[in-house]
């Protein structure tokens, strides 16, 4: 039996389970096809907008065409589809829900027998493929992108120079590395100290003026060092020029920030944090709500779905301008909320499951209680 025949047995399956209409085919292409329209359009006028900031800098450089369109807008196109998705559906539905009701099209549904909640039905099902769409982007699609765009960058564009300062990190159970100055660039930090310790005593501490990592021989290299341990209750001091050792620690563990979260795919992202965990990072925080914000953006696709269908299905005299306003308000309201929510997380001491699935929970009650006083 062909895969053609295999899905069209499926199809009929799910219509025979779920009762599906034509009325629901028409529905689902409406939702589908306006959020697939709105994406397109919006994206169209980013790439307009991005390509008249940055058309100078790609022409200084000579980067050929079809390096720009493979290497930068392929990779540019997928971050900001799924960052707005959620965006695309919600006003979607507001704008396709508000010209059925317009033309009386969900009175006349309503009408013939057809419950508020079955009505809900093809909703249910468009939302779930957005959502599951969402999903594969944001921790498959998106963050293999990120990581091409950013060698696009660095290709064309150079590797700026940056330095991070006071890094701490843990570099086993009982021990511990900090430099005040990290070069990002050069991979080479200042003013370095580790130390280690016996029963909350340090036992061994080591300071450089710099310390670089040897990639050849995979060792650390420490310059004009002071070596003090303590043996048998004796210290030894020692001091050089130049001592070769080994960490548990990476340069690229020095060299870590927020973004490179947004380059791992979610398993990928799930075993970084269980490390940075581990090593002491005080970024934790950030890597968690990258990793939960990539499935509550999915989530709140689902519920701002429902939201904009109980805030459009009602018909007004004044037409779909003032659902349209109403749902913009929502929308930016959701978004005010992500934002001082991940704000507190970082800096206010909220958890970040919490902070990140904090509007989602708001909004999921207000679709809730918009649903019950929907037009039915």
């Amino acid at each position: 039996m062909s895969l053609k025949s295999n899905w069209k047995r499926l199809g009929e399956r799910f219509c025979d389970l779920t009762g599906w209409k034509i009325i629901d085919s028409y529905i689902l292409r409406k939702f589908l096809g306006s959020v697939v329209y709105s994406i397109l359009l919006l994206m169209t006028i980013i790439i307009v907008f991005d390509l008249s900031e940055n058309i100078q800098r790609f022409m200084s450089k000579n980067i050929p065409v079809n390096e720009i369109i493979t290497g930068y807008y392929l990779n540019f196109i997928p971050y900001f589809i799924n960052l707005f998705i959620p965006l695309f559906t919600f006003i979607s539905v507001i704008w396709f829900t508000s010209k059925l009701s317009s033309n009386n099209e969900i009175i006349s549904i309503l009408g013939n027998g057809v419950s508020f909640y079955r009505f809900l039905v093809p909703y249910f099902v468009g939302a779930v493929i957005i959502m599951l769409v969402s999903l594969i982007m944001a921790n498959f699609i998106v963050p293999h992108t990120n990581n091409n765009l950013n060698e696009f960058k660095y290709k064309y564009f150079g590797k700026q120079a940056v330095s991070t300062t006071d890094l701490h990190i843990k570099n086993s159970a009982n021990s511990y590395m900090y430099v005040q100055r990290w070069d990002r660039e050069n991979n080479v930090g200042y003013d370095f100290t580790y130390e280690e310790f016996d029963d909350s005593k340090i036992r061994l501490k080591i300071k450089a003026q710099m310390a670089s990592y040897d990639l050849e021989n995979n060792k650390w290299v420490l310059r004009s060092y002071l070596r003090r341990e303590i043996v048998d209750g004796n210290e030894i001091v020692t001091s050089g020029n130049q001592m070769d050792t080994t960490f548990n620690v990476l340069p690229r563990n020095f060299s870590q920030d927020v973004f490179i979260a947004e380059t791992m795919s979610y398993s990928e992202l799930r075993s970084f944090i269980a490390e940075e965990k581990a090593r002491g990072s005080n970024l934790v925080s950030h890597f968690q709500i990258e990793q939960h914000k990539r499935v509550a953006n999915s989530i709140g696709i689902f519920i701002m779905s429902f939201l904009g269908l109980s805030v459009s299905s009602r018909k007004t005299q004044r037409g779909v301008g003032v659902h349209v306003f109403i749902g913009m308000g929502l929308a930016f309201t959701f978004i005010f909320l992500q934002q001082v929510s991940t704000v507190f997380s970082v800096s206010g001491g909220l958890p970040p499951v919490l902070g990140t699935w904090i509007p989602n929970i708001i909004f999921l009650f207000i679709t809730v209680l918009s649903l019950k006083m929907a037009q039915k």
